[in-house]
């Protein structure tokens, strides 16, 4: 069964206060891998896989500010899995919605 994790991957100490070239290259990385689904947020990308492919992905997307020249990166991970039923990204969003429509 699929998990959906959300994960912010953050270089410390670096020369500039944005962030974007490091996202941005931490999404190649993404691009790259066939077995995940995934969305960018304006604060963290939403990732939806195998628990076992998405821990390897953020894996790999921790070390790409280590490669970009980062000497510090803090990664947070918070990890959605549901065992009673299958989980999609565009599910959950859906039974939200459900619940709004009908008050």
């Amino acid at each position: 069964m699929a998990v959906i994790a959300e994960v912010t991957i953050v270089p410390l100490g670096t020369a500039t206060t944005s962030v974007s070239s490091y996202v941005a290259a931490c999404h190649r990385v993404l691009q790259e891998a066939k077995e995940i689904r995934y969305q960018l947020t304006p604060m963290s990308t939403i990732i939806e896989g195998e628990l076992t492919d998405v821990l390897d992905i953020v894996q790999k997307m921790h070390q790409v500010p280590f490669d970009e020249g980062a000497q510090r990166v803090s990664t947070t991970i918070r990890i959605d899995d549901r065992r009673d039923k299958a989980l999609t990204m565009e599910g959950k969003v859906s039974a939200v919605v459900k619940r709004i429509e009908k008050k």
